[in-house]
């Protein structure tokens, strides 16, 4: 059995979606980000950095989650190609999350919905990246299916991301190509079922009532730094 320790964040999608995917047996331990919990000693064993997703199996840990996917799926031989140029097709586009889509679309969410003060400067020049980069894969998209030759990890990666576009203040509606292959992965149950682990956060949601409360909670884990 795997020990999942995670919250209700892309990142943390990641990995709960890629182990529904991958039908692995796994437990999980709901870590409460506005408490601190990923900085306590038992999490730092776990993971130096102080960061979710971490997960455990039968006694060793892995953290950061592109590290975490490409070690479920070549446990379970899914999601990840093992031929040399299929694989790397693959970890290129996680690579592009994980230093692209994910970083830019962080800075996004922290600039326009969290930080105390409107810095207009730092909102355009994120809000830019962002839509760059979704430039970047709508172009790929539209004579591809999926991100590589099949679905794979580098998909679940970059949709756990890209599905918030509008939590980072982005619209995603100009991007028809990210938008097809938006709808074929929500289509799938394993990934409707893992953005549910611990618990479903709608950041797609436009009540505002709703948004109101999760940016609350997040902007104290800005404040204090501990997001």
């Amino acid at each position: 059995m795997i020990d999942l320790y995670t919250a209700p964040t892309p990142n943390g999608y990641k990995v709960s979606v890629t182990l529904e995917e991958l039908e692995l047996p796994y437990q999980v331990h709901s870590v409460n980000l506005t408490q601190a919990e990923q900085k306590t000693p038992e999490f730092l064993a776990m993971n130096p950095n102080g960061r979710i997703p971490v997960i455990v199996d039968d006694g060793f840990p892995v953290f950061e989650s592109g590290a975490i996917m490409i070690y479920l799926a070549e446990k379970a031989g899914k999601l990840l190609p093992t031929d040399v140029q299929g694989r790397s097709r693959v970890i290129q586009w996680l690579m592009f999350q994980m230093g692209g889509i994910g970083p830019m679309m962080g800075q996004a969410n922290v600039f326009y919905r969290y930080f105390p003060e409107r810095i207009q400067p730092a909102i355009d020049r994120y809000h830019g990246e962002v839509k760059r980069l979704f430039g970047v894969l709508d172009r790929h998209l539209a004579d591809h299916e999926w991100l590589a030759d099949d679905y794979s990890i580098a998909d679940i990666a970059n949709w756990c991301w890209t599905r918030t576009a509008r939590w980072s203040g982005v619209d995603p509606e100009p991007y028809e190509h990210i938008t097809r292959w938006h709808r074929a992965i929500a289509a799938r149950p394993a990934a409707m079922r893992g953005i549910a682990v611990p618990q479903s956060v709608d950041m797609t949601t436009k009540d505002e009532a709703a948004v109101k409360k999760i940016a609350e909670t997040a902007r104290t884990m800005v404040e204090m730094g501990k997001n």
